[in-house]
This record gives structure tokens, sequence and C-alpha cells, in this order.
């Protein structure tokens, strides 16, 4: 939240920053323009930057999925997110924002090949390339391909053993397949290596 503000605070007429801060808060928390009169004037602020500078057509794109998505529209959002990934397969924004779009929405199947179609691009040398393994892990555990979720999760977390999206999948695996003892020492390796996690972020805050 502090590096959302600073951003806006850089910038105010930057339209992408307000287009990130915006759109994490609607699909990061579940509010509502319709109940939440800061969010909605958050929407409208985006919007009103976005009309005062050209933007290219990825910004464009941007801007309208977010406005979509706060009017309740999910799944032209969602199309208008893959638009981007049309073009710009890499683009961890449109990636994330549509994958849990779907998710909200059910859609099991879009939300696997989402990840897909792009997964491809996403080289080794990219920064977060393990996320999206986790992401796309998700996609197929939630379709039933329980075999390739779990390699491709357990690949992931060989790269980081905190992803939370790769640590979802394989919990899942062992539920569906009633290993109940390998879950339970999972979820606890899992829970411990994120509370130390924790403890590392915060040295510097104690320190400081």
């Amino acid at each position: 939240e502090g590096c959302l503000s600073k951003l806006k605070a850089a910038d105010p007429t930057f339209a992408m920053g307000h287009a990130i801060s915006t759109g994490l808060v609607l699909i990061g928390t579940g509010s509502s323009v319709k109940l939440d009169k800061e969010l909605d004037l958050a929407v409208k602020t985006m919007m009103e930057v976005s009309r005062t500078q050209p933007l290219t057509r990825r910004e464009q794109l941007h801007v309208s999925a977010v406005e979509t998505f706060a009017k309740g529209n999910f799944p032209k959002a969602c199309e208008l997110w893959e638009q981007i990934l049309q073009d710009h397969p890499t683009d961890m924004l449109a990636l994330k924002f549509s994958h849990d779009a779907y998710f909200y929405l059910g859609y099991q199947e879009q939300m696997r090949d989402s990840v897909a179609r792009i997964y491809p691009f996403w080289t080794p040398d990219i920064p977060l390339s393990s996320y999206v393994k986790g992401i796309y892990s998700f996609g197929l555990m939630e379709t039933n391909f329980y075999d390739q979720a779990e390699k491709l999760a357990k690949e992931a977390l060989s790269i980081n053993p905190t992803d939370a999206w790769s640590v979802h999948t394989v919990a899942h695996i062992h539920e569906m397949k009633a290993e109940i003892k390998d879950g339970l020492e999972f979820m606890q390796h899992s829970e411990t290596l994120w509370k130390d996690l924790v403890k590392r972020s915060e040295q510097p805050l104690r320190s400081a």
C-alpha cells in the first residue's frame, strides 16, 4: 500500500499507476464501487487521468479492463486482458488480473488455458517466471491434471519455496488424493518457511 501511494504521489497523472493501484484494490479485496465511495472515486479519477494524455493501446486496454471489472462485467474485463496478452505475453499484470477474475467466475478451463497460451514465452531468465509456473499449476489442478500440476508446482517451489500458488496447488492435490499425512507434513513445512520469511522481512525494520 505504501508503494502504491508513493507511486501515485510521484506522478498523479501516470495512468498506469492508477490502473495498477485501483485494479489491485478491486481484485484483491472484493470491494465494490457501489459500496465504497473512495474506490468509486479512484476509478473515476483513473478514467479522467487517462483522457488527459495519449496512451498506448496496451495502456488503454489496461485502463478499460479495470473500469470494466469495476462495473461488474468480469468476462468482458478478461477479454480485454487477453487482448493484451496476445501482443504482450509476459505482461504479468494482465496475466494475474485475468487469472484472478477467471477464478472468481469459476472458469476453471479458461484459468488454465489463459496461462498455458503464454507459458512458453516465460523463459527462466524473466523475473517471476517461477510464479507463472505456480499459477499454471493451479489451473491444471483445478481441471484434474494432478500429475502435471504437481510437477510444475514443485518446479516452482524449487526456485521459490514460499510461492503461495504452488503451495496451494500441492495442498489441494494431497487433499484430492486423500494423502492426509503427506499433506499435513507439507503444510507444516510451508508454514515454517513462511514464518522464516516474515522474520527476515522484519529484520531491517527492527535494526533501522
